[in-house]
């Protein structure tokens, strides 16, 4: 057995394949995303990307009825996408194990909300695990799949940002090939019809039972008594991350209740724990689940009225909270300058945010990299919501405010729109809406990391396959107005804009031109200014381009400059010289 370091998100991949799973669908979604990358590596798994979170786990749960162990990773907010399969499965229940994994966001590094998946399990009635560390994710992926045979029911696999970007050692062992399951025709189990859906519905209820009692005897869930001499007084009932933070903060001052199945929760272990300990703190991010739990069992604690229900804890909030003191190091740790993100150097977005920005357009965005293009001193974009919400969202402007239709667009990357989009531009066809939709096409999921899509023509493994062409799916439900241009070639995007705006139907535009960071795209060489021409205008710090600073004059910093030209367009002096762009 040996033992190698990882991420979290390798390791639960590294458990997908020690546990015999073969079967993975996934949409990427930081921080869930290099699971399935980690995955694909693995050539005993078949891994894909998925058009949508709905999409992969209907496929994996296809693939976990007739037989296969299966497993589909999201965001928290992609749940919300898979919901509707997810409920249902926990009715019908399972033939192989099958594995969800989710993981949540706290602080919002990369995400529109705080959203806490643990109300996911309770509400779906199905079993949650949730690692601490990279062994756990190993070890808990497999115990997950363990689970879902024995209690006939999907499981979830919980982590968070932190969890799944750390790293810790991992042992690894030898892969297991369970067999494929027979699959037995059976309606009554897997047709959720309502008159099956009433039968299964006790049988929830049962599991559920069975799942507590499991729970408390499984030894996912640990007591890690305090030192003798701090022996029963503080008792902590952690999870996750939270329990490193607290273990780092307490120490051995504290004994801890760390759960590994989070849902249900075994009341009797739980209450021999609470007696055992003159005070329990309930240490949680995000809502307060445990605490709410525990309150509801009779068990007195703390919680919520100590801890805050936003963003990430750390170690010295949780020992200044419980010991009322502030380790050395967290006082003397420097305030570190807050980098917000940009678009990047070369970016095709940029181009197209100017010009949205120069014609006032109202702006309906959506969610990738592109969402940036709502920032100063760009500031082209007046709301993100949710994956597909933009063309939907400017469909219901533009029908209770008819006459300004030609003063609104949506804006929708190519893998959003094949995620989510491609409903809404039914419905606005449809629907005769008159509005103007942008897809801005630059040939990769970019926002997580360069994951190929259904319109790149590659699949997660990098075979070949057929690519979707937007320009006659768009034609194909119905849109007679389809245009293409180049985002860089801004003079051009502000007439097509102009001429689709004019006319009252359904428009798409298409702004196309590859990530400046793909390895085929070749830059040029970097521009630089002439100061004797520059005339201080500030014309070219409008695009928000990282490679130029203004320091009484424009200069470009040559280590960022990708040659993409879109500055040297802006300058109506000349001033901006230098090799042009060879995308």
């Amino acid at each position: 057995m040996k033992k190698k370091l990882m991420l979290g998100n390798e390791a639960v991949a590294r458990g997908l394949y020690e546990s015999g799973c073969t079967f993975v669908s996934s949409y990427p979604g930081t921080p869930s995303t290099e699971i399935t990358e980690e995955a694909a590596k693995y050539p005993e798994i078949y891994a894909e990307w998925a058009p949508n979170e709905k999409v992969a786990v209907e496929a994996a749960y296809g693939a976990a009825v007739y037989g296969a162990r299966s497993f589909a990773a999201m965001k928290h907010v992609g749940l919300n996408v898979a919901a509707d399969l997810v409920f249902s499965a926990s009715y019908a229940g399972v033939n192989a194990g099958f594995v969800i994994a989710v993981a949540d966001d706290p602080g919002m590094h990369s995400s529109q909300n705080e959203q806490d998946s643990r109300h996911y399990a309770r509400a779906s009635k199905i079993p949650m695990l949730e690692p601490s560390d990279s062994q756990e994710c190993a070890s808990f992926a497999a115990a997950a799949f363990e689970i879902s045979e024995q209690f006939d029911t999907p499981v979830f696999l919980r982590t968070s940002t932190r969890v799944a970007h750390s790293q810790s050692f991992v042992e690894c062992t030898e892969r297991r090939e369970p067999p494929l399951r027979e699959y037995i025709k059976n309606p009554q189990k897997y047709v959720m019809a309502p008159a099956n859906a009433r039968a299964r519905h006790p049988i929830v209820e049962a599991r559920t039972e069975k799942l507590a009692a499991f729970a408390g005897t499984s030894g996912l869930n640990t007591i890690i008594p305090a030192a003798p001499e701090h022996a029963g007084k503080i008792g902590v009932v952690c999870s996750g991350i939270a329990y490193q933070y607290a273990r780092e903060a307490l120490g051995d001052r504290a004994s801890y209740c760390k759960l590994g199945l989070v849902w249900p929760l075994s009341e009797k272990q739980l209450r021999e724990f609470a007696a055992s300990v003159e005070r329990v703190y309930v240490i949680e991010e995000l809502d307060a689940f445990l605490e709410t739990e525990l309150r509801a069992m009779g068990i007195a604690c703390t919680g919520k009225e100590l801890f805050p229900r936003i963003g990430e804890y750390t170690p010295a909030m949780i020992a200044e909270k419980l010991l009322g003191v502030r380790p050395p190091e967290a006082i003397a740790a420097p305030d570190v300058p807050v980098r917000p993100p940009v678009l990047c150097p070369g970016c095709p977005h940029r181009g197209l945010f100017y010009v949205l920005n120069k014609m006032k357009l109202t702006v309906s965005g959506d969610i990738g990299c592109y969402t940036l293009g709502s920032a100063a001193p760009l500031s082209a974009m007046d709301s993100t919501l949710d994956m597909g919400a933009s063309i939907s969202m400017l469909h219901g402007r533009n029908t209770v405010r008819p006459d300004e239709s030609d003063r609104a667009v949506a804006v929708i990357g190519d893998s959003t729109f094949m995620h989510s989009g491609v409903t809404g531009l039914v419905n606005a066809v449809y629907n005769h809406s008159a509005s103007t939709i942008i897809i801005a096409d630059n040939s990769i999921t970019g926002m997580t990391g360069h994951q190929d899509n259904p319109t790149t023509g590659k699949t997660l493994k990098g075979d070949i396959t057929s690519a979707v062409n937007l320009e006659a799916l768009c034609h194909a439900v119905g849109v007679r107005r389809v245009r293409v241009c180049d985002p860089y070639d801004v003079e051009e995007l502000e007439r097509i804009l102009s001429e689709e705006l004019a006319v009252k139907e359904v428009s798409v535009v298409i702004a196309r031109r590859p990530c400046a960071l793909l390895k085929t795209v070749k830059h040029g060489k970097p521009y630089t200014i002439d100061a004797s021409k520059c005339r201080k205008c500030r014309m070219c710090m409008k695009i928000g381009c990282p490679a130029i600073r203004f320091d009484g004059v424009a200069s470009i910093d040559p280590s960022l400059c990708v040659g993409c030209d879109l500055c040297a367009r802006m300058c109506r002096f000349g001033a901006i010289e230098g090799g042009a762009s060879k995308c």
